[in-house]
């Protein structure tokens, strides 16, 4: 899979990029990410990419031009994606999505907002919750991250996914290693034992009983 990015701040993804399994998917071929600098479709000196807002109004703006010339450049049947408070909020079911796409192009909003027209630019807007970040980058990154999990061969077991939070519309099971008893706080013993359909019982009981504690409305969605 290919992931380009368009953001005013290229330095941000140099070392989550350059670290762990996106690190090593990138090395193996398996994942390609280019990071684009917006400013490098600027036309002035001082390569401005915002401005103040019509109507007034405090902060600023990013323009529409330098994101129409980057896309008319880079998109090559990239699916667009900006990054977006009043986007559609990520889930476990848009990655997946996402996950089978060849190419994707994200754009990193920033300041106040982006000029209204950009969205006509872009194929969609996703927004990872419902707060509020500096810029596009950080939603950028968790994007980057949970669809290169996706990839085939990217994660060292390849049934590591389908046991996570949020697969079947459950939260995870609780999780437990070495040493069995720390301080008096032991492992179930069902884990130890080594009957596996006893181990597979006991997970799925956990994973249902921790949803509805934490997460009710994900019980509520799988209905």
């Amino acid at each position: 899979m290919q992931i380009d990015v368009l953001t005013l701040f290229p330095g941000m993804f140099d070392s989550v990029l350059g670290e762990s399994m996106l690190k090593r998917a990138i090395a193996r071929g398996l994942l390609k990410v280019k990071v684009h600098n917006l400013r490098d479709w600027t036309s002035d000196a001082h390569r401005t990419a915002d401005d103040k807002p019509f109507g007034g109004g405090p902060g600023m703006v990013m323009k529409v031009e330098p994101v129409y010339r980057a896309l008319k450049d880079i998109k090559k049947g990239s699916r667009v994606i900006l990054l977006t408070p009043q986007g559609r909020r990520l889930d476990q079911e848009i990655v997946k999505e996402l996950a089978k796409e060849k190419k994707l192009l994200l754009v990193c909003g920033h300041y106040e907002g982006v000029d209204e027209r950009i969205r006509s630019l872009v194929d969609d807007e996703i927004s990872i919750g419902d707060y509020i970040l500096t810029c596009g980058e950080i939603p950028a990154l968790a994007i980057i991250d949970s669809v290169a999990r996706l990839i085939k061969g990217v994660l060292g077991h390849a049934e590591s996914a389908k046991h996570e939070s949020f697969e079947n519309g459950l939260l995870e099971y609780p999780q437990y290693t070495r040493p069995a008893d720390f301080k008096g706080l032991k492992v179930p013993e069902v884990l130890i034992r080594g009957d596996h359909k006893k181990i597979e019982a006991w997970r799925k009981e956990k994973a249902t009983e921790r949803t509805r504690q934490r997460r009710p409305d994900l019980l509520k969605r799988k209905g």
